[in-house]
């Protein structure tokens, strides 16, 4: 309901729902309010060296059709195929060659027809680190995947920041990374939630510098606590280790395709803690 009476409140725009949500602390409804879903997989190949990763999704219409042998075989070779390839983008990925004489496009079309479900190969990402190395993540079958490069470090060190990424979503590397829109945005709805609670206008100024310090430890990698070890932040682990990060890539099923589903990252969350 408190979803229901924002969206009527912002003429249906979900994005200044959530804010309006937010401002009136309501943390948890906001959080409901941008669940988003579609069935398929998101999919991982790293190579045996570890210098090369990819992650990929593709969709489909239903969870039985990505729970067989034959989708999963499909999205898995698409994967390898990327990480030989190494197509610039979309267009070049479809336009390649993935078995003789059949690009990769042509390979959805059969399969289209041969599992009976409209299938879609929707994004992918591809890090090649020559002088580090790339680790994978995925959780929950293919609900959400992750990959992560960097400076150096094991394989267990990766894994474990992979594993991070997926259950705490953040939004950035770092804070030099929050672009500057953003961060007054935030600042803009901290204060009138400060406002909302009673705050005194001199006190207000203070209280968001307090609050955004917060902000960057949820939104930033290198700042957040490290999810098995809350006593260390990611960047202090990794930096222990005498690595640094230098991307990531998460992909949660289903992004952007307004559909019913569950909380996968609280559901990682719990797991780890478990």
């Amino acid at each position: 309901m408190d979803c229901k009476k924002a969206l009527a409140a912002t003429e249906g725009d979900m994005y200044k729902a959530i804010d309006f949500l937010r401002e009136k602390g309501l943390a948890t409804a906001a959080k409901k309010a941008g669940r988003i879903a579609a069935e398929g997989l998101v999919v991982s190949y790293v190579s045996e060296d570890h210098k090369v990763g990819v992650i990929v999704e593709v969709n489909c219409e239903t969870d039985f059709v990505a729970k067989t042998e034959n989708f999963q075989e499909l999205v898995a070779g698409i994967a390898a195929h990327v990480a030989k390839s190494n197509p610039a983008d979309m267009d070049a990925l479809n336009a390649s060659e993935i078995e003789e004489g059949k690009t990769v496009a042509a390979l959805i079309t059969e399969s289209i027809a041969k599992i009976g479900e409209s299938i879609s190969l929707r994004r992918f990402d591809r890090y090649e680190a020559a002088e580090g190395m790339v680790a994978a993540y995925i959780h929950g079958g293919g609900k959400i995947g992750v990959l992560v490069s960097m400076t150096a470090g094991t394989e267990e060190l990766g894994h474990d920041v992979a594993m991070h990424i997926a259950a705490a979503n953040p939004g950035y590397l770092n804070r030099e990374q929050v672009p500057t829109a953003e961060l007054e945005h935030e600042k803009a709805v901290l204060t009138e939630q400060a406002r909302n609670e009673g705050k005194p206008e001199n006190i207000i100024e203070k209280m968001v510098i307090g609050r955004i310090q917060k902000y960057y430890k949820e939104v930033c990698l290198v700042d957040q606590e490290f999810v098995k070890d809350p006593d260390q932040t990611v960047g202090k682990l990794v930096a222990a280790a005498g690595a640094a990060v230098t991307e990531f890539t998460r992909f949660q099923l289903g992004e952007g395709i307004e559909k019913k589903q569950e909380d996968f990252a609280a559901e990682v969350m719990s797991q780890i803690k478990g």
